[in-house]
């Protein structure tokens, strides 16, 4: 098998995603009404018709991007014949996208991934009070430049490595005052560009330890089943699949780096040519064509995209 499935992350989301497939498709429209239920809410409404505002609060953003990820892989389940037991060599996700690579994969049910989602959302949110963290990201450094960049700038504070990208793209969290101190100094270690992003926490840091805290009872009290293919780990950057392993490495992804660099340059080193990114965005798709030389990727996210992710499949199966 030489193709992957992955699944996007918080930032991809946007007002109507999703909203195509499910009118189009009885399958689809089947996991937004089941992730409404399992929240007791109508996010499709917020979903499809906004406010935007609304829809970005990480609370909404997570469990909103699972459903519209796990919607489109059902369509190509029934439309396109995909497979994840059969073909798909692995599932990953970014962040909160590992969830729904779970999910997609049998691992999770869709209705504790939502709700899981939506616990960890609300968690990450709680953890550290509005303004006292940031984010920023360092563009043209590569990963253990940042790492010194994050070092330098700490001073006793919390400043780390949150996302390793790939294509020299590095995001930094922690304390506000740290987060700034390191958009200087990245800036005369020769990063082309280094900025604040509008988040509304610090993600992936120590300082999200009450919401690891917070995910490691809401993990506990769940069914998680071996993946019907290999998941590769944020934290690790290499394939597990047994279940208790899983529950450890979600907690520890709350505070650790997402490794998605390493991850995708793990599975094109086991033979995959052909990254499907499945969901909302053309994020990591952009990605794989600057971290895996000669590998394809191909972004799923509406009706108009079945047809020729079908054909990408079955080059895939010919390779």
């Amino acid at each position: 098998m030489t193709a992957a499935f992955t699944f996007p992350g918080q930032g991809s989301q946007a007002v109507g995603m999703g909203k195509a497939l499910a009118d189009a498709f009885p399958v689809a429209r089947a996991v937004f009404d089941e992730v409404d239920a399992a929240l007791g809410q109508k996010l499709t409404a917020t979903i499809w018709d906004g406010p935007a505002e609304t829809l970005q609060l990480t609370e909404n953003a997570q469990p909103a991007l699972m459903a519209v990820s796990v919607a489109t892989l059902r369509v190509l389940e029934a439309e396109a014949g995909f497979s994840v037991g059969r073909d798909a060599a692995f599932v990953a996700g970014h962040s909160l996208g590992e969830y729904s690579a779970l999910a997609a994969a049998g691992s999770l049910t869709i209705s504790d991934t939502a709700r899981l989602l939506r616990t960890r959302g609300l968690a990450m949110q709680k953890a550290v009070p509005v303004g006292a963290g940031a984010m920023a990201a360092l563009l043209g450094l590569d990963y253990d430049a940042a790492l010194e960049v994050a070092k330098e700038a700490a001073q006793g504070q919390v400043c780390q490595a949150a996302n390793d990208n790939g294509g020299g793209q590095v995001v930094v969290s922690g304390d506000k005052a740290a987060v700034d101190r390191a958009v200087e100094i990245a800036k005369t270690k020769g990063a082309k560009r280094a900025m604040l992003l509008p988040v509304s926490a610090p993600f992936h840091c120590q300082l999200m330890q009450p919401a690891a805290d917070a995910m490691a009872e809401a993990l506990s009290k769940v069914t998680i089943k071996a993946p019907a293919a290999p998941l590769v780990s944020n934290v690790l950057a290499s394939a597990i699949t047994d279940p208790d392993e899983i529950r450890r490495r979600l907690v520890e992804q709350v505070t650790g780096t997402v490794r998605w660099r390493e991850s995708v340059a793990y599975m094109a080193g086991q033979g995959v040519t052909r990254f499907f990114e499945i969901g909302a965005g053309k994020v990591l798709t952009g990605l794989v064509k600057r971290i895996a030389d000669g590998a394809l990727g191909v972004a799923v996210g509406g009706p108009n995209d079945i047809a020729a992710a079908k054909d990408a499949l079955a080059a895939a199966k010919q390779a």
